[in-house]
């Protein structure tokens, strides 16, 4: 996690320089503003980062003499074939549609589909056929 610390606060050092030359020089709010406000979550992020790496142990990606094996093993348990995925992306591209034009009955339809996609893919391998016993 500390090649990722270093990335984000390395973007958030910019950032800060960026919001300082650009705010003297062209004496405008809204990019300032935006500036610091990217400096700001990218200094969250990699702060975040660089306090989980000080607690876990070092990964391969951080040390300068690990060998690619190093990293090999699971990653994680991924479902083949799950179609939730495709019903939350479709239900969050709904829900943006619905928040951009302002349709009331549209976004609690998307919030409705949102919550029941999030909960069918949370809970693919607790129930059904696809129950891990």
């Amino acid at each position: 996690m500390k090649v990722e610390a270093l990335m984000f606060n390395v973007i958030c050092a910019f950032c800060v320089v960026a919001a300082v030359v650009y705010g003297v020089w062209s004496r405008e709010p809204i990019g300032t503003t935006a500036l610091a406000l990217s400096a700001g979550l990218t200094g969250l992020v990699g702060g975040f980062f660089w306090f989980v790496s000080r607690r876990i142990d070092a990964r391969p990606e951080d040390l300068k003499d690990a060998e690619i094996a190093d990293g090999a093993g699971e990653l994680g348990f991924f479902s083949p074939g799950s179609y939730w995925p495709f019903g939350l992306a479709l239900s969050a591209g709904v829900m943006g549609v619905a928040l951009a034009f302002y349709y009331p009955w549209l976004i609690i339809l998307a919030g409705a589909a949102l919550l029941i996609t999030i909960a069918g893919l949370l809970f693919e391998y607790y129930s059904g056929q696809n129950a891990v016993h």
